[in-house]
């Protein structure tokens, strides 16, 4: 019995690639890259980092994507998006219909403002319906999770200090590897 773990990263690119809306660049530099993992090198390497954080968080799957949105959101929170981050920590811990819609919830009270609010619109995104309750379900479609991850991340290694976006996203590359390898993805917190 093997006792190693499954690396969440480690799938084929070609059904990821029409969700990452690439530029032409972009597609010839992943032209012959057959895994997540290759395609992420040759991202990182060519200083595409939002193309290579946008790839996980289309490729993780989804709790672990939403989990890592918080974890990056928690590096500087927002203190008036408190309430989303909890609710999409929620979700994670306990993934049901109440939660979800309570991700919701939070994150339209917050307005879509900042990361937080769009780690909880990942966890609403996830599943289930997005019509109200007690109406015709409306399923959302399988990238929107993705799409609100990569949101929340970016809005992440944004926030406050832009100048330290690209080694902030250096930090969320980290522990979306650790997470892909069943870790936490914890981030120390930045000094000031």
């Amino acid at each position: 019995m093997s006792t190693t773990a499954t690396n969440k990263l480690a799938l084929p690119l070609a059904p990821l690639l029409p969700r990452l809306e690439l530029d032409a660049p972009g597609q010839a530099l992943l032209e012959g890259a057959a895994d997540v993992p290759r395609a992420i090198t040759l991202l990182i390497e060519a200083d595409r980092l939002h193309d290579a954080l946008r790839l996980i968080a289309h490729a993780l799957p989804k709790r672990e994507a939403v989990w890592w949105a918080c974890m990056c959101a928690r590096l500087r929170t927002e203190p008036t998006a408190q309430a989303s981050l909890d609710a999409a920590e929620n979700w994670v811990r306990k993934p049901d219909e109440t939660t979800r819609r309570a991700a919701m919830a939070a994150a339209e009270a917050g307005a879509f403002r900042h990361a937080e609010d769009w780690a909880a619109v990942a966890a609403f995104w996830s599943g289930g319906s997005m019509s109200p309750e007690g109406q015709p379900a409306v399923e959302p479609a399988d990238n929107l999770t993705g799409v609100a991850v990569a949101s929340a991340i970016i809005l992440a290694a944004m926030r406050q200090s832009p100048e330290r976006a690209p080694a902030r996203m250096q930090q969320f590359l980290l522990a979306a590897r650790d997470i892909a390898a069943g870790g936490a993805g914890r981030l120390a917190p930045e000094e000031s």
